[in-house]
């Protein structure tokens, strides 16, 4: 969000706040925390197996003849997990997946990556390495041609880089290439048996998290005090910590904050934004609350928010739009004053967005959003009110459809005065 002109990219306020000192803090040292009472809750997780990840590439390969493509190719990141288990960092030099409307797929890397890539790689695929004076773009061309896939269509995954797209292009100039959407999104955008699994086991860790954390919220701590609580219950409790985001007073105006050093209070409301993964899944949980006595004008909107996350949970139904979800809330929060549309005081983003593998993902409870709730799906639900100038309140906990309808991961908050529960 913009405040005096500067941008705030939530991604950099998390990490300036994640690697700050909290325990050089006078405040945090004296409440030093003792994790002694903590244990993982991840004893019964089970990864993604074999079966699975074979049964996505026959439903990806289904998709690709339904959409006339003959290949899709996908760069590393969230979608390269799914499809191959390869966990990989982007660079100048191209690692990536193809996978062929029919076979096994096809992993290309620099040569002396090919021992880290396979360390990860958890499908039967062929791996094709290419030297430092080789375009690998040539190598994938010829892998499609002795396959009798190119001449056809290609599709791109959504997140890769222009000179691996560019670079195919010009590799397999009798080929098209388009959007993989279809295929990609059709795949990870329905939530099988095994991953809402691993999602609810991130919740109940984030929850829990929440719970330790809470009670030790102290007058004079920072964000960073606090983020570092959460991080290291987190991890305690078994969680890979992916952020923390912390905003005391007037910042909770402002949904991903401000620079302003903050500092907690009486009578300030404190908004955390916090999350973890587990095998890679995400949890996404809000929780507002107001250090000592809320004001009248406080609890008056957190109830609000309660009421909009109320709204937009029952508006998710099997078949409805996406965007409908986020209607039924606008039209609630206008008739109570706010608003109306994105104005302020008011809603200002999407009341929620997908969410898996990555922490956001198509498609969003957002106004316009055709696609049709089907079960599987994961959303957010985080309606939060701003009033620049005095404070926010978001209430965020994520749910996926089912056949009878929308679920929980996490139970919303009961009142601001009982934030957990």
């Amino acid at each position: 969000m913009r405040r005096q002109g500067l941008a705030i990219d939530r991604r950099t306020l998390i990490a300036a706040a994640a690697t700050a000192p909290w325990l050089a803090s006078p405040v945090a040292r004296a409440a030093e925390p003792d994790l002694s009472a903590l244990a993982s809750l991840t004893g019964d997780v089970r990864p993604i197996d074999a079966t699975e990840r074979a049964a996505r590439l026959a439903k990806a390969q289904a998709l690709m003849r339904q959409h006339g493509m003959r290949a899709v190719l996908i760069e590393p990141g969230a979608s390269l997990v799914y499809f191959t288990g390869v966990r990989w960092g982007r660079s100048e030099r191209l690692t990536a997946a193809v996978l062929p409307v029919e076979g096994e797929p096809l992993i290309v890397t620099p040569f002396f990556e090919e021992p880290s890539v396979r360390e990860t790689l958890a499908i039967s695929a062929e791996v094709r390495v290419w030297q430092e004076d080789q375009s690998p773009s040539a190598l994938i061309a010829d892998w499609l041609r002795a396959r009798r896939l190119a001449g056809g269509t290609i599709g791109i995954e959504e997140t890769a880089r222009f000179f691996a797209a560019d670079g195919l292009a010009r590799a397999l100039p009798s080929s098209r290439t388009v959007s993989a959407n279809p295929v990609v999104r059709g795949c990870r955008g329905i939530k099988s048996t095994a991953e809402i699994a691993l999602m609810q086991k991130a919740a109940d860790i984030t929850i829990a998290a929440y719970r330790w954390v809470w009670p030790r919220v102290a007058a004079g701590m920072s964000p960073a005090d606090i983020s570092g609580l959460m991080r290291a219950a987190t991890t305690r409790l078994g969680g890979v910590h992916e952020f923390a985001l912390v905003l005391i007073g007037e910042a909770a105006a402002y949904p991903h904050g401000t620079r302003t050093p903050q500092r907690v209070g009486d009578g300030q409301i404190v908004l955390m934004d916090c999350g973890c993964s587990v095998e890679g899944y995400q949890s996404d949980i809000s929780r507002t609350f107001v250090f000592g006595a809320a004001s009248a004008e406080q609890r008056r909107v957190w109830d609000h928010v309660a009421s909009g996350q109320r709204i937009a949970f029952a508006a998710a139904r099997i078949g409805v739009a996406a965007g409908s979800v986020d209607d039924a809330v606008r039209r609630h929060y206008a008739a109570l004053g706010y608003g109306p549309d994105y104005r302020l005081p008011g809603l200002s983003h999407r009341t929620g967005h997908g969410i898996g593998l990555d922490g956001h993902e198509p498609a969003n409870l957002v106004r316009g959003e055709a696609t049709p709730l089907a079960a599987g799906m994961c959303f957010s639900n985080e309606p939060g009110l701003y009033l620049p100038g005095k404070f926010g309140v978001r209430l965020e906990d994520c749910f996926h459809m089912t056949d009878a309808g929308p679920k929980w991961f996490s139970e919303p908050s009961a009142s601001i005065d009982a934030p957990l529960g």
